[in-house]
C-alpha cells in the first residue's frame, strides 16, 4: 500500500515537473518567436530603406552625370566662342593693319607721282626708269659677289704662294667671320664648321673655339667647301671638350 502511495506521489511530482517545464518552454518559445518576428521586421524595414537609398543614390548619380555633361558642353561652347572671338579679333586687326598699310602706300605713291610730275618727266618714263634702276642694282650685286669671290681667290693664292716660297706666313681670316661647330669627332680630333668659302674661310686658317666667352680649343682649317669646312683640333690647345654648337672666331683676324 505504501509502495503504491509512493508511486502515485512520484507520478504526481513528475506530472508537476512536466507541467512546469511545458510552461517554461512555452514562454521561451514565445520569447524566441517574438525576437524572430522583431528581427525579421527590422530586416525587412532595413532592406526597404537600403533599396530606397540605392534608388536615391542612383538618381543622384544620374543627375550628377548629367550636370557634368552639361558643364562640359557649356565649357566647350565657351571655349569655342572664345576661340572664334579671338580669331575674328585677329582678323579684324590684320585687316586694320592691311588697310593702314594700303593707305600709307597709296599716299606714298601719290607723293612720288606728284614729285615725278613736278620734274616734268613723262609718266610713261617712270616705269622704264624703275626697270633700268632695278637692272643696274642687280648688276651691281652680281659684280659685288664676283669681287668677293676674286678677293677670296687672291687671298688663298697669296697664302699658298707664301707657303711654297718657304717664307713664314700666317693665314689671316676676315675679322667679322663667325661660325659654329656642326659635328665633332673626338676620336680623330676633327670638327665640321658651318662656314666655308662663301664666308671667307681659307685653308690653313686658324680659329678659336669658345663657349660662353671661355676659350675651349684652337682648330686649323684643312679643307674648305662652299658653305662648310673641316678643321683639326691643334694639339696643346685643347683646353676642354669641344661640343656641337661651340662658336668659332678667327685666331688671326685681318686688319
Amino acid at each position: 500500500m505504501l509502495t503504491r502511495i509512493c508511486l502515485f506521489l512520484a507520478l504526481l511530482a513528475a506530472l508537476a515537473v512536466g507541467v512546469v517545464n511545458v510552461v517554461f518552454v512555452k514562454d521561451k518559445i514565445n520569447i524566441l518567436v517574438t525576437d524572430r518576428d522583431t528581427q525579421r521586421n527590422g530586416r525587412i524595414t532595413a532592406e526597404g530603406e537600403r533599396d530606397r537609398t540605392k534608388k536615391e543614390l542612383a538618381a543622384t548619380k544620374k543627375d550628377l552625370d548629367q550636370t557634368k555633361q552639361d558643364l562640359a558642353s557649356a565649357n566647350a561652347e565657351k571655349d569655342q566662342a572664345v576661340a572664334t572671338a579671338t580669331a575674328q579679333q585677329k582678323r579684324a586687326d590684320d585687316l586694320s593693319d592691311k588697310l593702314a598699310k594700303t593707305a600709307a602706300d597709296r599716299d606714298d605713291a601719290q607723293t612720288k607721282l606728284a614729285a615725278y610730275v613736278a620734274t616734268g618727266v613723262p609718266v610713261e618714263m617712270v616705269g622704264k626708269l624703275n626697270k633700268l634702276l632695278k637692272d643696274k642694282t642687280e648688276a651691281l650685286e652680281v659684280a659685288n659677289e664676283e669681287k668677293l669671290v676674286l678677293l677670296h681667290t687672291v687671298t688663298r693664292l697669296t697664302n699658298e704662294l707664301a707657303k711654297f716660297t718657304g717664307n713664314d706666313y700666317i693665314v689671316k681670316l676676315r675679322a667679322d667671320l663667325r661660325g659654329q661647330i656642326l659635328v665633332v669627332d673626338p676620336k680623330f680630333d676633327f670638327v665640321v664648321l658651318n662656314i666655308g668659302e662663301d664666308q671667307g674661310v681659307i685653308p690653313d686658317g686658324e680659329l678659336l673655339v669658345s663657349r660662353e666667352g671661355k676659350l675651349v680649343a684652337k682648330v686649323v682649317v684643312r679643307s674648305v667647301e662652299k658653305n662648310r669646312c673641316i678643321a683639326n683640333i691643334l694639339p696643346g690647345w685643347k683646353l676642354g671638350e669641344v661640343i656641337e654648337g661651340d662658336e668659332v672666331t678667327p685666331a688671326h683676324p685681318a686688319s
